[in-house]
């Protein structure tokens, strides 16, 4: 710290004539909010191409460590030292290389003894922006290997040819020899290329992201030494390159009618039956259009009539399930004490896969809720799983969750633990894979430690729900269930008993079902940030450290998990929300069944969630088979490592 407080700083002398000033290249946005860039290869010029550096004075950073005697110190010796050459560091940019597809820039932190007749110094809006004709040596880059890196994608048009690209922009981090704590490092990283990339003043020219870069360091982040910017085109086309629209742009739009479609939203009301007169008033479907759809599904097998014209589900174990009207009574030893709460059709086909002795009931209602609850074995435990007959914000949803969730635990009710399993969206982490939460990974509900030591009266909580202005948390009484996911997590790296339970749970499914529970192709996991009017880029994940054959394993995450109505639906308010409340995942309404579970007096609950898109889970069914099934895994994991009951 003593040799960067030892850098005395003074502010530049006065400007010399200004240098002919470079010409405009012209670039904008275009109206679709694509980035109109006069980029760095082939037709796609700039007007950073000659071999100039330029610089732009520091206005903070190594000032904020000076102490008061060193301010006394340069007060007192302001004559002397004007009459010496300036020794200012700056903050300089300087072209490293170029290719037909690349150019490779270095933006660093670097003192300037003096001001000679090789340097410009420019003026009016370009005041303390100073252009070294000479590249400077001795770049740090050129000696010591990057902190770390971040790569994201944009989509390009060339303003001179009309041609559309994908470019490739990696930021490579040198930071000060006084920081060498990697999870800080990775932390400024991030913050760095969140307020570059920032939806409220994304630069949609190469100039102007070349610059904001430049003014970041200016006027802070003064951890960061250096920053290599290497651009490159991936692919250029006259058309357009395949991309998807802002993940906001069609969450209003009437879903299409297909049979994908109809299968969903039966699936999801499940154990309760659908009629087509519904489908069609709920969605704006032609009644005549959806019955055409139905037949369809009856024709695959994959649902079937019951009372007054509706459609329910045919599960793979049909033949097995008890229809009742009322639920038997169950021998005390045979009760459950370990329920599970799942609101997807997928979700509970994957709890369901952990079972042994498997036994399930399906009391069918054409008033209110019907309810399907499975009985079963894992380990030495007695588990009962049901699914939620419909999840949602709207008032009558919520109310739905949170009764069946009190007829859940008032049936069986020497049930002392409550898992609810199933999807959410991932938070993604930039810069550090260790925090990055991606797809087909398992997020735990568990306290915020850091936020509990900063504010001790603060409860720790493990679920956060914001609608409107009101936050309401919750956490158990008893966690002993975190405590187990926490040992979980701490011996992941030598044991990982979920692996064997996910393997054998695919191989019989496989068997018994049509729907495909395999990993996804590495590929789809694809990383999007909102840039704001409409238009999105990509960004690639951190690099992983136990990658197999380049497919990362499934990695157990420990921490908050939230959701908000309306909140969760906005990418700049959900990103805010989760930083606010340190966040790993998102999902949909739980909040009334926390509320059934805390005012029905079960002290221990956790939430085990799967990561199946970086939303609420429910954006894309790509990954919510898998996703349900890594949950489903974990969760047994977790039972196995709870001790027997003693209440049965």
């Amino acid at each position: 710290m003593s040799g960067r407080r030892s850098q005395t700083q003074m502010a530049p002398p006065p400007p010399p004539p200004k240098p002919n000033k470079a010409q405009a290249n012209g670039n904008g946005a275009l109206p679709n909010g694509t980035a109109n860039n006069n980029s760095n290869n082939g037709n796609y010029n700039n007007s950073y191409n000659s071999n100039k550096s330029v610089a732009v004075t520091t206005t903070e950073g190594d000032r904020q460590q000076r102490n008061q005697s060193e301010s006394s110190s340069q007060n007192s010796n302001v004559t002397q030292r004007s009459q010496t050459p300036p020794r200012t560091e700056q903050v300089v940019m300087t072209p490293r290389g170029k290719t037909a597809n690349s150019t490779v820039i270095l933006i660093e932190r670097k003192l300037i003894d003096e001001i000679n007749d090789r340097v410009h110094v420019a003026g009016g809006d370009h005041t303390g922006i100073i252009i070294n004709k000479d590249t400077i040596a001795g770049q740090k880059s050129a000696s010591k290997a990057a902190a770390l890196s971040l790569e994201f994608r944009v989509f390009l048009v060339s303003a001179n040819t009309g041609k559309h690209s994908q470019e490739s922009r990696t930021l490579r981090f040198w930071f000060r020899d006084w920081l060498t704590n990697d999870e800080k490092q990775a932390h400024i990283a991030q913050d760095f290329f969140k307020e570059l990339v920032s939806p409220q003043d994304f630069p949609r020219d190469y100039v102007g992201f070349i610059k904001k870069i430049m003014k970041l360091l200016q006027h802070g982040y003064a951890e960061i030494q250096s920053i290599e910017i290497e651009l490159r085109i991936l692919e250029e086309t006259s058309a357009p390159p395949s991309r998807p629209l802002s993940l906001e742009e069609s969450q209003f739009e009437s879903p299409p009618l297909t049979q994908e479609k109809v299968l969903e939203l039966i699936e999801q009301a499940y154990p309760n039956p659908v009629s087509p007169e519904d489908l069609a008033k709920d969605y704006g479907w032609s009644e005549q259009d959806v019955l055409l759809v139905i037949q369809s599904l009856q024709d695959r097998g994959l649902i079937k009539l019951m009372e007054y014209n509706a459609y329910t589900r045919i599960h793979h174990e049909d033949k097995e399930i008890k229809v009742v009207k009322q639920m038997p009574t169950i021998a005390s030893n045979k009760q459950p004490t370990i329920a599970i709460i799942t609101a997807q059709y997928c979700e509970k086909l994957a709890v369901d896969a952990m079972l042994e002795n498997k036994e399930t009931f399906v009391r069918y209602t054409t008033v209110g809720e019907s309810n399907v609850y499975t009985l079963g074995n894992i380990g030495a435990h007695r588990i009962v799983s049901t699914k939620l007959p419909s999840v949602g914000s709207t008032r009558e949803a919520m109310t739905a969750t949170g009764n069946t969730t009190t007829r859940l635990l008032g049936t069986f009710q020497k049930v002392d633990y409550v898992f609810i399993v199933g999807v959410a969206g991932g938070v993604p982490h930039y810069t550090d894979y260790k925090k990055h939460v991606r797809l087909g990974d398992v997020v735990i509900s568990y306290v915020d430690k850091q936020r509990a030591l900063i504010n001790s009266k603060e409860k720790p909580y493990v679920y956060v729900y914001k609608s409107g202005e009101d936050v309401k948390t919750y956490f158990p009484i008893n966690d002993s269930l975190q405590q187990i996911a926490e040992s979980l997590q701490a011996n992941m790296e030598l044991k990982r008993p979920w692996e064997t339970y996910l393997k054998d749970a695919q191989q019989t499914l496989a068997q018994k079902t049509e729907s495909d529970f395999g990993r996804p192709d590495a590929k789809t996991d694809k990383l999007f940030m909102n840039i704001g009017n409409n238009e999105v880029i990509e960004v690639a994940h951190p690099i992983a450290a136990d990658e197999i054959n380049g497919v990362t394993r499934l990695r157990l995450h420990l921490g908050p998990i939230g959701s908000g109505r309306d909140l969760v639906r906005s990418d700049d308010l959900r990103t805010q929300f989760a930083r606010k409340f340190g966040l790993l995942a998102t999902d949909v309404e739980m909040s009334s069944v926390l509320d059934s579970i805390i005012g029905n007096c079960r002290e221990s609950f956790i939430l085990v969630k799967g990561i199946s898109d970086y939303k609420d889970g429910m954006s894309t069914r790509k990954w919510q088979n898998y996703a349900s099934l890594s949950a489903a895994a974990v969760v047994k994991s977790v039972i196995c490592g709870m001790d027997a009951p003693t209440n049965v």
